[in-house]
């Protein structure tokens, strides 16, 4: 999917995505990633929900969002809400859905000046 009208004058924002790469600033990203509006953290480590660990979140909670989105790949996950844990108590949101419906999250949020960090998994093909 594309994203016509995505402005990224206040961050980055997601130009387009498929089931295995995310578009960000005219490049293809094809790795699970981290996204916040100032940064880009390429090859973050999970390559399916089921591979998410508490580590990989600190990685996001010490990023100081205020919502968390957990892109869980092409088919919805449900994730054991114990992992998320540390997130919630710091007063951290937390939602968790597919990455696309993460992607189009993020742009949203983003756009209405949000604190937001997505972890986007993308599941190679094959």
């Amino acid at each position: 999917m594309k994203f016509s009208e995505a402005d990224a004058g206040s961050g980055y924002l997601i130009e387009g995505y498929g089931p295995d790469w995310i578009g960000l600033s005219g490049r293809r990203y094809t790795r699970s990633l981290i996204l916040t509006p100032t940064q880009i953290i390429d090859h973050w480590g999970p390559a399916t929900a089921a591979d998410l660990t508490r580590e990989h979140l600190t990685a996001i909670a010490d990023l100081k969002p205020r919502v968390v989105l957990i892109g869980t790949g092409a088919q919805p996950a449900l994730l054991d809400p114990a992992l998320y844990l540390s997130l919630i108590e710091r007063g951290i949101g937390v939602e968790v859905m597919t990455t696309g419906a993460a992607c189009r999250t993020y742009n949203i949020l983003m756009a209405e000046g949000r604190e937001v960090v997505a972890g986007l998994i993308l599941e190679a093909n094959g």
